[in-house]
C-alpha cells in the first residue's frame, strides 16, 4: 500500500472515528472501501458514457462494406 494524507474537516474526522469505533475498523479501512466504492460508480459510469459516445459513429461511413450482406454470406455457407 502507499502512505496517503488527505485533509478531513473535524466534523469529517469526528464522525469518522464514531463510525470506524461503531464497526470496529480502523478509519483508513473505512477510506479504503469508501474510494474503493467511488472507483467503481465512477468507473461504471465512464465506461457507460464511452460506450453510449461510440454507439453509432460509423454510421454515416461510405467507405466500409456491406456487413449484413456479408454477414448473410456467411451465415448461408
Amino acid at each position: 500500500m502507499i502512505r496517503t494524507q488527505i485533509y478531513l474537516t473535524a466534523h469529517q474526522r469526528d464522525e469518522l472515528a464514531a463510525i470506524a469505533k461503531t464497526v470496529g475498523k480502523k478509519q483508513s479501512e473505512l477510506i479504503r472501501e469508501a474510494v474503493d466504492r467511488l472507483i467503481d460508480e465512477k468507473g461504471r459510469n465512464r465506461q457507460e458514457t464511452v460506450l453510449r459516445e461510440a454507439a453509432g459513429m460509423w454510421k454515416d461511413r461510405t467507405d466500409l462494406p456491406d456487413f449484413r450482406a456479408m454477414r448473410a454470406e456467411w451465415d448461408r455457407n
